[in-house]
């Protein structure tokens, strides 16, 4: 890859987190070989994968560095692994399971440089399987009693209607780009999530830092979703309701706290027993439950609060 001016085109890091899913890995790969940005690495964190990724990636993308996790070290914590070894100005964080637009990096670089304050932007996500319809156009704050939200645009077929640049309240963890000073200064994401609302938690920590939060139009990526964990599977069950509980916990204080778990106590998981009871899904039922009980648990546990910092990396890979 050519040198070119660092301060019209700094390095990006792209950053993709592998775990079993060899083909997709390569298909994403792919897609980046034919970005237009000039200026870029990718990082591909194989998180603790039974497949062996190393064939292929050795063969058919010689420039990719490859980092190999004995364990599974989760979302958060494959791309904290692929984060410390990056070298790039701006750290690009891309599911596996997504298909770049050739020229996706620049409107996103373009939007930090032109905006100092921006902490993290987002491109336009569209679901892959369903060509034209959008996945993501930005997303709205989380409600600390139910502890989800909604996306702009969400199941909407594109028409134009999202084409402009707008600040939103959460990136999407399927693509955003986070220039290196911000990780410097917020840390790294939470590794006590695994999977599941810890890119929200970090953003929302980007924003109480007094950072931007940008959806940009002109970036596009498509997107396969969910190809790892599968609809319904007990894993995403256990995962996502550990995660919520978690996020509840991190992000919200006082009194706002008291209520919240309240809310879930006495409406949100009885209201779930019982779906999840009349549909017959005691697997993911046994799920649920076990993702309460850990965070019964770890009520205490000050650990659950933490997150490491950004060290300089070696720029050993």
């Amino acid at each position: 890859m050519n040198h070119p001016n660092q301060s019209q085109y700094p390095m990006v890091s792209v950053i993709s987190v592998n775990y079993n899913q060899a083909e997709a890995t390569v298909d994403m790969l792919g897609s980046l070989e034919k970005l237009t940005y000039p200026n870029y690495e990718v990082i591909v964190v194989d998180n603790g994968s039974t497949q062996d990724l190393r064939e292929a990636i050795k063969v058919r993308f010689p420039t990719t560095h490859l980092i190999k996790s004995k364990k599974n070290l989760g979302f958060a914590g494959g791309n904290n692994l692929g984060i410390k070894s990056a070298k790039g100005d701006y750290i690009m964080l891309l599911n596996n399971d997504t298909i770049a637009d050739p020229g996706f990096l620049e409107p996103l670089v373009k939007k930090c440089m032109d905006d100092p304050s921006a902490g993290t932007v987002s491109p336009k996500i569209l679901f892959h399987h369903t060509p034209g319809m959008l996945q993501y156009a930005g997303l709205s704050e989380i409600s600390r009693f139910t502890v989800r939200n909604k996306g702009r645009g969400y199941g909407k077929m594109d028409m134009g209607q999202f084409d402009s640049d707008c600040e939103t309240f959460f990136a999407h963890g399927a693509a955003m780009m986070i220039p290196r000073k911000v990780i410097q200064e917020v840390g790294l994401m939470a590794e006590v999530y695994f999977l599941y609302y810890e890119e929200m938690d970090w953003v929302r920590r980007i924003r109480n830092a007094g950072y931007k939060v940008y959806y940009v139009h002109n970036a596009r990526i498509h997107h396969k979703e969910s190809l790892s964990t599968g609809k319904k599977s007990p894993l995403k069950t256990y995962y996502m309701q550990r995660a919520r509980l978690i996020y509840l916990r991190r992000n919200v204080t006082g009194g706002g706290l008291w209520v919240a778990l309240l809310f879930q106590c006495f409406v949100a998981i009885p209201k779930n027993i019982l779906s999840l009871l009349l549909s017959g899904r005691f697997d993911l039922l046994k799920a649920y439950i076990r993702a309460i009980w850990w965070n019964v648990k770890n009520f205490r546990n000050r650990q659950v609060f933490d997150h490491p910092a950004l060290h300089e990396p070696s720029h050993e890979h």
